[in-house]
């Protein structure tokens, strides 16, 4: 018996400023930030144009860009361990995180 994938990936997929907003929504599980678990997610989830976008949107609500991980760090401090997020880095940077 073999077994099928149920999804196909979606290449090229379209970030407008309504998909974008919709990264604002959510709760964040349990222990963790909802300010930081959504930044996270975004940065996880979306090209550096659209994150852009996303932390304007996010500044806009009032929401904390230093807010913290469980491990108590900022998303700014997480992301500089990672190879090539220098982008993201800087616009977080250029809205104001530490």
């Amino acid at each position: 018996m073999s077994l099928k994938k149920d999804k196909q990936k979606v290449l090229g997929e379209v970030f407008d400023d309504e998909r974008i907003a919709g990264f604002l929504v959510g709760e964040a599980p349990e222990g963790f930030n909802r300010d930081f678990y959504l930044l996270e997610r975004a940065y996880r989830g979306m090209k550096a144009e659209n994150f852009e976008t996303f932390v304007r949107l996010f500044n806009k609500q009032g929401l904390d860009l230093n807010s913290q991980s469980p491990e108590g760090q900022t998303l700014l401090a997480r992301i500089s361990e990672h190879e090539q997020s220098a982008e993201y880095a800087d616009i977080l940077k250029a809205a104001g995180a530490q």
